[in-house]
């Protein structure tokens, strides 16, 4: 077992996830690297791959979604995610294995049965085997034909949750926007080279690698709480670990046990922290990855200041990878609010801001204590 401290994983982290190292490599490498970004809201996921690039760039999440080299749909916990297509077919498949939807509490909560979210998936895959359609568009569709009536405002929901069992089976994704309005479409049609969901034992690998080759060292448990909210059988998770065997290092951190790639192993051992302050985005990988549970990453007393009402998560000032404060910009200022006051010096604040205003193409951003 490698023995090491929260300072090693942090370090470590910073650098995989290109905060403490940006790239040139572009979005799509971003994406890859992080497991998905989270695209709830557009303008976090550009940010996201912003302040990880270094260079001027003008490949954003929006680009490459048109281009089909990142797919976007309803993948882990639920939410929207961009994320390479590999990658999100793994985690389709293995989100799509806990079969949520057969749940009592499901089917009282949203009104579908499993057979009829068996027959939706037959019509919307029907539907849109040659078309992109929008919400609109496709909820009529589907009401045109018989047994669906009760499920129009479900249909209709922005928040999609009839929906997302249709995106887990393969059967939809998110198409180019039209205007300002959402559009769907069968993956194999925006996604050059798509192959479907596979079954879940050969998709895990793929997404525990890539999971723990970011927010590594973690328990099964971890990578189930980020995947599923823990919606799958904790003896089936654990036996996906247990598969990858010898790929996989057991490393202990200040006593908490986790897992990594063996490949990272040395790296780990050998990471140490810069001294620079980080300033992340909205709804970012780093602590979405982890958990806004990980009290090492987010103390306790301050987490309802990152996780907020109505699942916002607030932008992130990291101080020695840990989340120190959050921020917020108010037209030409950022207004950074630290968790503890005095502690960090202004220069240290500026220089963050300055590289957070070169990031996001923003010139003669200030700061201010909030």
């Amino acid at each position: 077992m490698l023995n090491v401290g929260w300072d090693q994983v942090f370090a470590w982290r910073l650098r995989r996830q290109f905060v403490s190292a940006p790239t040139t490599a572009g979005a799509v490498a971003i994406a890859d690297r992080l497991a998905g970004v989270q695209a709830q809201v557009t303008s976090a996921a550009e940010t996201a791959v912003a302040v990880r690039s270094r260079g001027v760039t003008t490949e954003g999440v929006a680009q490459v979604l048109t281009a089909g080299t990142l797919v976007k749909t309803w993948a882990m916990r639920g939410t929207l995610h961009a994320m390479a297509p590999e990658q999100a077919a793994a985690a389709l498949s293995l989100i799509g294995s806990a079969r949520t939807w057969e749940k009592p509490s499901w089917q009282k909560t949203f009104g579908a049965t499993p057979d009829q979210v068996a027959a939706l998936v037959e019509v919307v895959s029907t539907v849109l085997a040659d078309q992109v359609l929008t919400r609109d568009e496709l909820v009529e569709a589907v009401l045109a034909e018989p047994g669906f009536g009760h499920l129009a405002e479900q249909l209709r929901s922005g928040w999609g949750a009839v929906l997302k069992p249709l995106a887990w089976q393969g059967a939809l994704c998110h198409g180019p926007a039209r205007g300002t309005k959402v559009t769907f479409a069968c993956p194999a049609q925006v996604v050059p080279g798509w192959t479907g969901i596979p079954e879940p034992a050969a998709a895990a690998p793929t997404l525990i690698r890539a999971y723990l080759g970011a927010y590594g060292p973690a328990s099964p448990d971890v990578f189930d709480a980020w995947l599923s909210r823990n919606s799958l059988r904790k003896t089936v998770v654990r036996g996906w670990f247990a598969a990858l065997g010898e790929e996989l290092t057991e490393v202990s951190v200040d006593g908490r046990p986790g897992w990594l790639p063996t490949e990272f192993a040395d790296d780990l051992a050998a990471a140490t922290l810069d001294p620079a302050i980080h300033l992340l985005g909205p709804f970012d990988q780093y602590v979405l990855g982890p958990g806004t549970a990980d009290t090492t990453l987010l103390p306790t007393e301050h987490r309802a200041k990152v996780s907020r009402a109505a699942g916002w998560i607030s932008p992130l000032v990291l101080v020695d990878g840990r989340i120190a404060g959050t921020w917020e910009r108010v037209e030409d200022e950022v207004v950074v609010s630290m968790f503890a006051a005095g502690r960090f010096p202004r220069r240290d604040l500026v220089a963050a801001v300055n590289r957070l205003a070169e990031a996001l193409g923003a010139s003669g951003l200030t700061v201010r204590a909030g």
